[in-house]
C-alpha cells in the first residue's frame, strides 16, 4: 500500500513536467512528420487526405519536363555547409572557451564571479541587435576594415561581409558563451588535488591538462559543444543578416519552404531530415568522446 502511495505520488510530481514536454514538443513534432508526408496546397498549407512522399524525393532529386526523376544536389549541398559552418563553429569557441574557463576556474572565488559576470554580460542584449553590430563592423569602410587602413594591414575594401566567413564569425561571437559556462561549471567542481598529486608523480602541465583535467572536464565539454552545434545548424537570423542571403543554410532554407515556396510538407521533411542527422551525430559524438578514461 505505501508503494503504491509513492509511486501515484511520483506520477503526480512528474505529470506538470510530462504534460509541457508532450503538449509542447512531441504533439509538434508529431505534427511536422504528418505534414511531410501530404501533398502541399496551392496557396500555402497543405492538403489534409492527399498522401505522397514527394517531399523526400524532392530532397534528391527533382522531376524532368517528362516527369523522370532527375538528381539534384543543391539541397545536399546547403545541409553540407550548415554541417561544416556549425562544426567550425564548434571547433573554433572550443579551443578559446576551454582556456578561458580554465583561467577563470583557477581564480579566487571573487575574481571569478566579476569573471562570469563579464562572459554573461552579452546575454543582456538581444541577439539580433548584436548581430546587426557585425555588420556595422564587417561591411566595408566600417570599423575593422578602417582600423586595418589605418594601420597599414589592409589593401583595398575588406569584402568579408555576405560571407560564409562572416557567418562563421556570427557564430563564435553569439555562441561563445555557451562554451565557456558549461566547461566553467565542470573545472569548479574539480579536486585540484588530482592535478598536484600528477605533479608530484612526475607529470608535466601538459600530462597534467592530459590525462587528469581533460577527462574530468569532458562532461562540460561535451554539453558545450552540444549547445554551439545544435543551435549553429539551425540558425536563421545570422545566415541571413550576415549571410545576406547567400550563404543558405537549413533554417533559411525551412523558413523559404514556409514562406516564399508555400511547400509546407517539403519544410516539415527538411526540418524531420535535419533532426536525424543532428539526433545521429550527437550520439556519435558521445559515444565517442564520454567514454571513461583508458577505454
Amino acid at each position: 500500500m505505501a508503494d503504491a502511495r509513492a509511486r501515484l505520488r511520483q506520477t503526480l510530481l512528474l505529470a506538470p513536467t510530462t504534460l509541457t514536454l508532450l503538449v509542447f514538443m512531441l504533439l509538434p513534432m508529431l505534427l511536422m512528420a504528418w505534414m511531410s508526408v501530404l501533398q502541399p496546397d496551392t496557396y500555402g498549407g497543405v492538403r489534409w487526405h492527399d498522401w505522397s512522399l514527394d517531399a523526400y524525393v524532392q530532397f534528391l532529386y527533382e522531376r524532368d519536363l517528362d516527369d523522370s526523376l532527375l538528381l539534384n544536389t543543391d539541397y545536399l549541398q546547403i545541409f553540407l555547409r550548415s554541417f561544416l559552418l556549425a562544426g567550425f563553429a564548434t571547433v573554433v569557441t572550443l579551443l578559446i572557451g576551454f582556456p578561458v574557463a580554465l583561467y577563470i576556474a583557477l581564480k579566487d572565488e571573487k575574481t571569478r564571479q566579476r569573471l562570469i559576470l563579464l562572459v554573461s554580460i552579452p546575454f543582456w542584449t538581444n541577439l539580433l541587435v548584436r548581430t546587426y553590430a557585425w555588420i556595422l563592423l564587417l561591411r566595408n569602410s566600417g570599423l575593422i576594415d578602417s582600423a586595418l587602413s589605418s594601420l597599414g594591414l589592409g589593401s583595398g575594401a575588406l569584402d568579408i561581409l555576405y560571407t560564409p566567413s562572416a557567418v562563421a564569425i556570427g557564430f563564435v561571437y553569439s555562441f561563445l558563451p555557451f562554451m565557456i559556462l558549461p566547461i566553467y561549471t565542470s573545472l569548479e567542481k574539480l579536486d585540484w588535488r588530482l592535478v598536484e598529486a600528477a605533479f608530484d608523480l612526475g607529470a608535466n602541465r601538459w600530462q597534467a591538462l592530459r590525462r587528469v583535467i581533460l577527462p574530468l572536464a569532458m562532461p562540460g565539454i561535451v554539453a558545450g559543444c552540444l549547445m554551439v552545434f545544435i543551435p549553429a545548424i539551425g540558425s536563421y537570423y545570422i545566415p541571413e543578416l550576415l549571410g545576406g542571403g547567400k550563404s543558405l543554410m537549413i533554417g533559411n532554407l525551412v523558413q523559404n519552404q514556409f514562406g516564399t515556396a508555400r511547400n509546407w510538407p517539403f519544410g516539415a521533411a527538411l526540418s524531420f531530415m535535419l533532426l536525424a542527422l543532428v539526433l545521429v551525430s550527437m550520439l556519435i559524438y558521445t559515444r565517442r568522446f564520454q567514454r571513461p578514461p583508458g577505454e
